[in-house]
């Protein structure tokens, strides 16, 4: 461990006024446990707790570690989750997706539950949890996702309880209006409980045929659907007119799968959207395509609309809301104002008040070029907040890059590329499209940056409800997208290949090549049978998700094609049509041949943002890349996944880096305070709680990302 006391490595700071008013937060009851995912139901990774400060975290020890298995050899896995504590009992999630209870002062095993379904592997993260607590003579429960199926486990003991849908789980593909044996749903992020409801939203597939992203609420006792609300509208609702006619039956995704937020006061449930599938065309759904990528305020209770706003129109470039909102209260002109902040992908965050939905900072619609792919009709403006600014670079111009002259590597594989005639990072810029945000994505290649996978991601931004600051990390990585046209009328064409680039390029690259923790297919057929790769194709694995859509045809002509089997059947002379003309040619992040990200570091910020002014108070990289090796950039900054909590004791905590590290950060100045290596990557959100006035801090370390271990421990930190 380490300790820093001298070392500050700021970018631009402000300090807050001695001035500002400090707020006593409302729900203190909520701030003082962790008995919600991400701490209380506003998701402000908050807590009151504050005998860890900035004197003396630099005394944390280790104080229990819970080795939760799960790992299995030969295959990629991650623990994602955000654990809850209730009483002096800790619950968390493993590898494997199994539940288990320990005691949180020791880490004792207390027991554990396996779902043992026959689909938890798929999609193969958990981020947490949600609690019922019974007032009453029902059990009080957990309701804990694996693969389709959500479970009702009794918090003492781990079973199933019974009274709850068949058998104590229910079948999230129940209930969307389509076969439930052809859709692939998951809740990889848990619910939010109000009254005696569960609000879900579920992950679905992001290509063509996808299921839809229906946010539905269940009674907790019996697991029956309380309310519905179609996030792509159905004939006679808001918003039908923004789709074609028929979109409702056919289009999938406008799904939550980021975490919702309520106001139990007012019975308000903030539930943000991803994109409509397939995500990066959308030549079958034109027009706005409300709900997709919208912040929704719905009434708890029923499920009825009461404002939305979407962020981004008929989105082509995978713009999901990718974490939960946060509720707080803005002070302007001694006013107080209930307000939702949402963080995005694109860097932004938009401010509402979270009552009637009027945005806090003036938005404006920008204007943006069309495209120029066959069918796809970009919606010609876009929305962006005036403030605050973003809190990641918008555009990769020459001037940005790190070192131009090196050699551009646009894949994620990780042996670097041995071809000297590739072209170098500047060659590679002025080749393709790089002109920042929503530009349209094209068959010679487009540059998102920030890239796909934010700006911000699903780790969420932590919100002080004391002052109106909100902390959230940030990555700085430019990715590069490409179309191919498939399909075309009239044209012979490989089936086998165009299935292939349709369903599986989004996550295995566009020359099939692998992306980090995502293996190649290039060369299945050296490691994979038929069967083999068929059966994976019907029921998923590990993170790989089901695709129980494809038709048995479809399925076999992925297999052959991967197998290189297709020389059999001659496709070349077969014509095929279909509904979505293009596919992925180049998905991955833009590196130069060491790896390292092209543009100039940071790659990876923590950033504080004074949300009643929308002045940023200051930025600071978070992690470092060990081999980068230069000393004009002692800290570079580091892409990230997992987020922040915060503290009345003025303590920031994050892991998330792929160094392999868990830090404290100085919430009022950005200074580092802190820092231990992890057993593996915490690619999760830390919790922090106390048990007879002693304070715990609690990482899981799950690792498997970009590239890094996968792990099964629990650490959890405190004073001596």
């Amino acid at each position: 461990m380490k300790t820093f006391r001298n070392s500050i490595f700021l970018i631009g700071i402000l300090f807050l006024s001695c001035s500002e008013t400090v707020k006593s937060p409302s729900n203190k009851e909520y701030y003082a446990t962790w008995q919600h995912y991400l701490g209380d139901p506003g998701r402000s990774h908050y807590s009151t707790l504050y005998d860890i400060d900035t004197l003396n975290v630099g005394q944390l020890k280790l104080a229990w570690t819970y080795k939760s298995g799960g790992v299995q050899e030969g295959r990629t896995t991650q623990i994602q989750t955000n654990p809850l504590i209730l009483g002096n009992t800790f619950f968390g999630v493993n590898a494997a997706i199994e539940l288990f209870a320990l005691d949180a002062q020791t880490g004792q095993e207390l027991w554990k539950f396996s779902p043992n379904s026959s689909d938890n592997s798929e999609l193969g993260v958990n981020r947490g949890l949600s609690f019922w607590n019974s007032n009453s003579a029902e059990k009080s429960r957990l309701f804990f996702s694996s693969g389709s199926k959500l479970f009702a486990v009794d918090i003492e003991n781990g079973e199933l309880i019974p009274s709850f849908g068949k058998n104590g789980s229910i079948d999230l593909r129940d209930g969307l209006g389509r076969d439930a044996e052809k859709l692939s749903v998951v809740a990889n992020t848990p619910g939010t409980i109000y009254k005696n409801l569960l609000i879900q939203g579920t992950r679905v597939g992001e290509g063509p045929g996808s299921s839809p992203g229906h946010i539905r609420a269940y009674n907790v006792l019996t697991g029956e659907i309380a309310w519905t609300f179609h996030t792509i509208p159905q004939p006679n609702e808001y918003g039908y007119d923004t789709w074609p006619k028929e979109a409702y039956s056919k289009v999938g995704g406008a799904n939550s799968w980021a975490g919702l937020a309520v106001d139990l006061e007012r019975g308000i449930v903030y539930i943000p959207t991803g994109s409509a599938a397939f995500d990066w065309y959308g030549g079958d759904r034109e027009g706005k395509n409300l709900f997709a990528n919208s912040l929704l305020a719905l009434k708890a209770d029923t499920g009825e609309r009461i404002w939305h706003f979407q962020m981004v129109h008929h989105d082509m470039w995978d713009r999901d809301l990718p974490a939960p909102p946060n509720l707080l209260t803005i002070t302007r002109a001694g006013k107080e104002i209930p307000a939702v902040a949402q963080v995005t992908k694109s860097g932004h965050i938009f401010v509402f008040n979270r009552v009637t939905g009027e945005p806090l900072f003036p938005i404006v619609e920008k204007s943006y070029p069309s495209s120029t792919l066959i069918g796809e009709h970009a919606f010609p403006t876009q929305p962006l907040p005036t403030k605050p600014k973003p809190f990641a670079r918008q555009i990769l111009t020459e001037n940005d890059l790190y070192d131009p002259n090196r050699k551009a590597f646009v894949d994620d594989l990780v042996e670097k590329s041995e071809d000297t005639d590739s072209p170098t990072v500047l060659e590679k810029l002025k080749s393709i499209t790089s002109q920042g945000q929503f530009m349209p994505i094209d068959t010679t290649g487009v540059v998102l940056y920030p890239g796909a996978d934010g700006g911000a991601e699903w780790g969420g931004a932590a919100l002080d409800p004391t002052t109106g600051v909100m902390y959230v990390n940030s990555n700085e990585m430019a990715w590069i997208v490409k179309m191919k046209a498939i399909g075309q009328e009239g044209a012979n064409v490989s089936i086998g290949e165009s299935f292939t680039q349709i369903h599986c390029a989004r996550c295995h690259g566009g020359e099939l090549q692998g992306l980090t923790g995502i293996p190649e297919l290039q060369n299945a057929h050296l490691r994979l049978s038929p069967d083999t790769i068929k059966a994976i194709i019907k029921k998923g694995k590990g993170a790989m998700p089901a695709m129980p859509n494809l038709t048995k045809k479809e399925i076999d002509e992925i297999a052959y094609f991967l197998m290189n089997l297709d020389e059999d059947t001659d496709h070349r002379t077969e014509k095929i049509t279909l509904d979505v003309p293009y596919a992925l040619s180049g998905f991955g992040r833009f590196k130069d041949d060491r790896g390292f990200p092209v543009v100039k570091p940071p790659w990876g910020t923590l950033n504080a943002i004074n949300l009643n002014n929308g002045e940023f108070l200051w930025k600071v990289p978070l992690g470092h890349e060990e081999s980068l090796n230069d000393p004009k950039i002692p800290v570079s900054g580091i892409e990230n996944y997992g987020g922040p909590v915060i503290t009345a004791g003025g303590v920031l905590f994050i892991a998330a880096t792929k160094d392999e590290k868990i830090r404290a950060f100085h919430m009022k100045t950005g200074e580092l305070l802190w820092e231990d290596n992890l057993p593996a990557g915490g690619y999760a959100t830390p919790a922090t709680y106390a048990i007879e006035g002693k304070q715990y801090v609690v990482i899981a370390c799950g690792g498997g990302k970009m590239g890094t271990p996968s792990g099964d421990e629990y650490r959890a930190y405190a004073l001596d």
